[in-house]
């Protein structure tokens, strides 16, 4: 009976280790960081919008950094308007030790809201990985026609 319990509990132990060493593949974890900073922006949440941002983000060449996305969210939210961001499918790439994610976003909003910039875009995001988690440092977008 000992040697049972010493059995199971080795094989048990075994079980942890090899599920611990169990990683999420890097293209997964760039998919899940732009889903959850379409979830942020739908909430309102500027933290969570730009949580997977590194701190040096460029958006479209200058035209938008990390601290201003994360502000537009907020006034949007302080105002009480909402933004819907619909994402198609994520191709994610490989290059070198980056990650190129490209996709569709169609940006909807409430009346007052982004009238001028709702529309459907194409984007491609270059994402670094900085430890053990990736961030993206840049994005370009332009209208999809």
């Amino acid at each position: 009976m000992l040697r049972h319990k010493a059995l199971a509990t080795l094989l048990l132990t075994a079980l942890a280790v090899v599920s611990g060493c169990h990683r999420t593949p890097d293209d997964e974890q760039v998919r899940k960081a732009i889903a959850a900073a379409e979830a942020g922006a739908e909430a309102g949440s500027a933290s969570d919008t730009v949580g997977g941002l590194s701190d040096d983000f460029d958006g479209n060449g200058g035209q938008l950094a990390k601290r201003d996305l994360a502000n537009l969210v907020r006034v949007f939210a302080l105002r009480g308007q909402k933004v819907h961001a619909l994402v198609g499918p994520i191709s994610v790439e490989k290059r070198g030790d980056r990650q190129v994610a490209t996709f569709t976003v169609t940006l909807t909003a409430g009346a007052g809201v982004l009238p001028e910039n709702a529309g459907a875009y194409e984007v491609e995001t270059g994402w670094r990985k900085d430890g053990s988690e990736w961030h993206c440092f840049t994005a370009t977008w332009k209208r999809a026609l």
